[in-house]
This record gives structure tokens, sequence and C-alpha cells, in this order.
């Protein structure tokens, strides 16, 4: 007659915090484990490997990381690119790009001493209305200033 040993199938998971499918049953030793009562029994059971506990299955990576490999060995060349420019990197955040980048090399001018307080406010609202290019036409404009002030 078979032994039904479902209430110690919960009992080991509790014991040892897995869930009752990793729990496998020694099926020459079911006696023992029948008459195992308490948790340190269990755990003794455990020991003595009539009682195992199977490892762990994930989800396998395997499938996602030859697609990634595949994906960084397709070309982004000029001829490979399908889409506008602004499909691949958006318009917004290149401008915050540089927006952020010409305030920093403003605020280092700055903190050097080159341009006065007034100054690099003027620059500032020139950077937030889109005037300034790029970090190269902040600098002439900065070298400009500083002549100015020189003559």
């Amino acid at each position: 007659m078979p032994v039904n040993l479902k209430a110690k199938k919960r009992l080991v998971s509790r014991i040892v915090g897995v869930g009752l499918k990793r729990i496998k049953f020694d099926s020459d030793h079911l006696d023992d484990i029948e008459d195992a009562i308490t948790r340190d029994n269990i755990r003794s059971l455990i020991t003595a490997k009539t009682i195992k506990i199977k490892p762990f299955v994930g989800t396998s990576r395997g499938r996602a990381k030859t697609k990634r490999i595949q994906k960084k060995k397709r070309g982004t060349t000029q001829g490979s690119k399908k889409g506008k420019k602004g499909a691949r990197t958006n318009r917004k955040e290149s401008h915050m790009i540089k927006v952020r980048s010409l305030r920093y090399r403003l605020k280092i001018a700055k903190d050097r001493k080159e341009i006065t307080n007034p100054e690099f406010w003027d620059l500032y609202k020139m950077i937030r209305g889109d005037t300034i290019r790029n970090s190269a036409h902040l600098r002439s404009l900065i070298e400009e200033i500083v002549a100015k002030r020189k003559s």
C-alpha cells in the first residue's frame, strides 16, 4: 500500500524554504520518512541524503545571449542605418546633452574667474536660447569677452 507523504513534503518545504516540486524522497527509505515527526528528524534525514532537494532551475538566458551577440555583429555603418536621424537619437535628448555640457564648460570658466558673474549670465541665456552652437563656439565667445575687457 503506498504511503501518503504530502504532509511531510510540506513540512520539509517549510524547514528548508523551497517549493514542493524541489523535494525528492528516496524510495528505499520511505518508512524512515514516515516515522520522522519532528523538525530535527527531518533535518537528520536531509543530511543523510534520504530527503534530497533538487537544484534551482531558472530561465535559460542562452537564446537571449546569442540574440544579443547577433545584434552586436550587425553593422551600424552608414549604409545599414534605417530611419531618420531623429529616430536613432532623439532631438530633445541630443539638445539636452549639448546644453548640459555647455553649461558645465561655462561654470568652469566662471570658477576659473575667466568671466564675471554678469558675463556668465549673458552667456547662460545665450546657451538657453540655442545661440551657441558648440563648445568651440562658446570658447571663442569667452575669448572675445576677455579680449574686450583687456582693451
